[in-house]
């Protein structure tokens, strides 16, 4: 367990560097906009079970797309020629997240709590969170949604309705992130998906000096009433 508790009365986190090896660093506090805004500046982000308290995490090691380097298979580029696909922006993030939600509580479990719906609801309110929704034929395929301030995109969950879903989503965020100048797609931990959709590891120094800058960065204004085809995108 970690060694802080954190108080609900004052916005404050440890020394990133005093997280335990796996990346535990802090229990308690709230999910407040302050709070989670804080928290994300430095990578730290909150993750637990339903039911238990709030806890906070910092890994050591972190896992991340570089907008320019996401990898886009050839049987994915076929795909793509086949279809129409369309990207929507902030479609409705509320239901963006709750598909997040219901995909992982019906496969593995979810952290995705009533709590954690409302607060990154807040988020979205201000302008601090987003969702990114793939149309294939004019059919919602599926999406994803993240912590945006800045230049920097934390990504959180991702969920399919259709074949390829979450992946369209996925690369038409990253080349609109490169577009705009991001450094990188946080994933927070490595899985295997993201790692053949062009994740790498970094560590915390490299990842903090990456969106320190991009943080404080003009917010990027992304085509939010705007649906394109991608198919004369992809060569």
């Amino acid at each position: 367990m970690p060694c802080y508790q954190l108080p609900r009365d004052r916005i404050l986190f440890p020394d990133p560097h005093l997280a335990e090896p796996d990346g535990l660093l802090a229990i308690g506090g709230d999910l407040s906009v302050p709070r989670l805004l804080l928290a994300y500046r430095h990578g730290i982000f909150p993750w637990y079970n339903p039911g238990d308290p709030y806890l906070w995490w910092c890994p050591p090691i972190r896992f991340i797309i570089r907008p320019q380097h996401v990898h886009v298979s050839h049987s994915m580029r076929k795909y793509m020629r086949r279809h129409t696909v369309e990207v929507r922006y902030n479609r409705d993030f509320r239901d963006t997240m709750h598909r997040c939600r219901l995909k992982r509580e019906q496969a593995e479990g979810t952290w995705i709590t009533d709590e954690m719906e409302i607060a990154y609801g807040h988020l979205a309110e201000r302008g601090w969170a987003l969702s990114c929704e793939s149309y294939v034929d004019g059919n919602l395929a599926g999406g994803l949604y993240g912590v945006c301030v800045g230049r920097c995109f934390f990504g959180e969950s991702m969920f399919s309705e259709q074949e390829n879903g979450s992946k369209l989503a996925l690369i038409m965020l990253a080349q609109d992130l490169e577009q705009g100048g991001f450094p990188l797609i946080d994933c927070q931990f490595p899985t295997e998906h993201l790692r053949s959709m062009g994740g790498e590891e970094i560590d915390y120094e490299t990842f903090v000096s990456l969106i320190e800058k991009a943080w404080t960065q003009p917010r990027y204004v992304f085509p939010r009433q705007r649906i394109y085809e991608m198919t004369t995108k992809v060569p």
